[in-house]
Parts: C-alpha cells; structure tokens; sequence
C-alpha cells in the first residue's frame, strides 16, 4: 500500500475514534439518564434516519469534489455539529436529561449531525481505496479499512464508557471537539492525494437517476443492494436494543469494557481479509457471513449470561468486516470510479433507509409489548425453555425472532437467479475496474 493510503488510513483512525466514541458516550448517556428503551430506541432510529437521509446527498459531494475535499468538509461538519452541542450542554445543564423536553431533542441531533458527517468521509474514503489501490489488492486494503473501524471501535468502546462514567457527557463532547480539530489539521498539511479535478458535468448535482441506472446495469448488482437492505432492517433490531440489552447486564464502565474487547474480533476479521483476500468469490463469503451472523443471534440470546453476550458478540463483531469488505469490493469492481460517489451513496441511502424502520417499530414493541409478556407468568410458561429467565428477557425475544427471519431469507437468497447472475458478472469482469 502506498504512504498516502497509509496516512488517510491513520487520520481515518483518528476520526473514526472521535465520532464514534461521542456516539457512544451519548448512546449510553441516553439510556442512562432516562432509564427508557423506548427513548434509547427513538434516538437510535432518528440516527438511522439521518444517516439514510442523507446518504445520497453525500454521494453527490463525493462524485462533485476530490476526495480529500469531502473528507475535510466532513470533518468540519463534525466539528461544528459537536461544538454547539457542547455549547448547548455548558448552557442549559440539567434540563437536557428530559427526554420528552426540546433540549434533549436538541442536543440529541447535534450529536447525530456530527456524528453522521462521518459517513461522507467513509464514502470518499471507499472511492480514495478505487483511486489509490489496483484492483487486485483492493479486497486487501479494505480488510484494512475494516481492521481500522476496528481498533477504533475498541478504543472507543473502552474510553466512552470510562468517559461517561467519570467526567461525564460534558467532558466527553469537549474531548470529541478538541480531536475533531486535530483530525482536520492533520488531514490538509500531511495528506496530499494526486486526483483530477471532476469534470464540470459531473459536479453539484444529485444524480439519483445516474446511480441508479448504474446499478441496474449491472446483473444482480440492484438485488444484492436490495438484500442488504432487508439486512439492515433486521440488523436495526439488534443497533436498537443492544445497549438497553448490555446494560441490564453490566455497568456503563464495564459495558464499555465489554464492547472494547469484543472489538478485537472486528480487528481479526478485517486483519484476516487484509491478509488473506476474499477469494474469486467476494458475494458467496457475503452470503456466508450473513448465515454466521444470523445464528450467532439466535445463540447470543439464548441465555442471560454475561460470558454468552461477551463471546457472542465477539463472533458478530469477527464476521462483521468480512460482508462489508466484500459488499465495497463487488461495488469498487462493477462500478465505474467516476460514478462510485453516486453509487456508494444511494446504495447506502437504500439500506439504512430500513434500519430506523425497525428501530422505530422495536422500541414501542419492546417497551409495551415484549418486556411485560415476558415479565408475566404466561410469557415464561411459554418461552421460559428457550430464552431462560431474567430481566432483559423480552429484548432476548426479538432478537431470536430477528435472527431466525434473518438466517431463512440468507439461505433463500442463495438459490436466486439473482445471486448467480451477479456471481457470473462478478468473476467474468463485465465492468472494468
């Protein structure tokens, strides 16, 4: 890999630890301050909403600009979005913890506006890899990316729970500020890619009809972005209600910790495509990893168990970068590098557009619904065999149900004409890199 690969991989480190260890911190702040699954879900879902939202948009501004100008552009937004979020911390206090209050609304979509910002770096980034990276190494370089979200799920995991736990959401967004600075310093003295400039037709518009008759160009390219979509809204299941789910179980430091550790795996996993590939077949190791997935949540849930939750989310976390990297290597082939901008962006438009489907529906669902059956004499009579006893044990319902919907529609995508017209197109090359 090249050293202007190796430097964007470093400050993409940096930034990912940012964003992601305020996201976090507010995530547990959230559920920790309102004692509400309901409130944990409802802010998990305006944060898919806003990344599907806005991922068009941010495909656009790739496709408009050179790479490193969106990836600045991003950190900016980060930056100011955390800022005034800090500032409105510093000045309202106490009143932001009523979850039912404007404040809290307030606060809460600074937090997510930063936060999502990061999505059009990842973006770029995805195109940067197509534009420094020859074709047969890039299934490697994005095991790398994925060995990066790693590590910097880890230390973030690690520190937003300590974070939270010992200086508090104020402290926390100073310290996400003061490193956003440093990432956007460190990008525009010491990075320098060599890219042309777009070409004026190809600039400021939002070209969903482009993205989209690219993708239906390609046979079984729609389909597959289509199945990742029906994945995202099981998988928005899990993003909803796993915190509420840990937290029954630990406390916020040790839920950090927790997290930390199993973060580990999602560095094995990209570290294994790094060094191993995907092989001929980047979409069969896709369908696979969404088996594993899918019965790594069904055995997760099983019991209340802390060492069960640990290792389960372990394997999802080693499985994890395997599908993505996969899915970002079949899409830098097939596509066109001018267009992957548009593409990468409505792709990732269409499939979190689910995600806060699910979260918006699992929410109520869980707090009104699964969590009292549960607590009650006729849903342990029922389930108690299956899920055991305690007190997350309605949370542990919809994970099962999710996982196995999940694990039959994998299986059944990997009969579909579909599958083996984008696997043909994939291995003969139709659209050069």
């Amino acid at each position: 890999m090249t050293t202007t690969f190796r430097r964007l991989l470093i400050n993409t480190l940096v930034a990912n630890v940012t964003t992601t260890f305020l996201s976090f911190g507010f995530a547990f702040w959230v559920y920790l301050v309102t004692h509400s699954v309901l409130a944990a879900s409802l802010v998990s879902g305006v944060s898919m909403l806003i990344g599907a939202a806005s991922g068009t948009i941010f495909g656009a501004v790739v496709d408009s600009h050179r790479k490193k100008t969106a990836m600045a552009l991003s950190t900016s937004i980060t930056g100011v979005a955390f800022a005034l979020a800090g500032l409105l911390y510093a000045v309202v206090g106490r009143q932001l913890t009523d979850w039912h209050g404007p404040w809290f609304w307030a606060f809460t979509l600074l937090v997510l506006v930063g936060s999502t910002a990061g999505q059009l770096r990842s973006i770029a980034l995805s195109t940067a890899v197509t534009l420094l990276v020859p074709a047969d190494r890039r299934d490697k370089a994005n095991g790398l990316v994925g060995t990066v979200t790693g590590v910097s799920h880890l230390i973030t995991s690690v520190l937003s729970g300590l974070s939270v736990g010992f200086v508090g959401m104020g402290g926390t967004v100073a310290i996400a500020v003061v490193f956003t600075g440093a990432v956007l310093v460190h990008l525009l003295v010491a990075i320098h890619l060599d890219e042309p400039r777009p070409e004026h037709h190809d600039r400021t518009r939002i070209d969903i009809r482009s993205a989209w008759q690219t993708m239906r160009a390609v046979p079984g390219l729609l389909p597959l972005v289509l199945f990742s979509t029906f994945n995202n809204l099981i998988m928005g299941v899990f993003m909803a209600l796993m915190d509420p789910y840990g937290l029954n179980l630990f406390s916020v430091q040790s839920w950090g910790l927790v997290l930390g550790l199993t973060s580990i795996g999602f560095i094995a996993g990209g570290a294994l495509v790094a060094r191993f590939g995907l092989g001929r077949s980047p979409l069969r190791l896709l369908m696979l990893a969404n088996v594993a997935i899918a019965i790594v949540g069904l055995g997760t849930a099983a019991r209340e168990w802390q060492s069960l939750l640990v290792l389960g989310m372990f394997g999802f976390m080693l499985v994890i970068p395997v599908a993505e990297a996969a899915e970002q290597t079949i899409l830098q082939r097939m596509v066109p590098f001018e267009k992957q901008g548009r593409v990468f962006g409505f792709a990732q438009s269409i499939e979190t557009a689910s995600t806060p489907i699910a979260a918006f529906a699992i929410g109520p669902a869980a707090q009104f619904l699964l969590i009292p059956y549960m607590d009650s004499t006729a849903g342990r009579t029922t389930f108690g065999w299956l899920l055991g006893e305690g007190q997350a044990r309605g949370i542990a319902l919809a994970f099962i149900a999710a996982s196995l919907l999940m694990l039959i529609v994998v299986l059944l995508a990997f009969l579909s004409t579909a599958y083996r017209r984008l696997n043909l197109s994939y291995t003969a090359e139709l659209v050069p890199a």
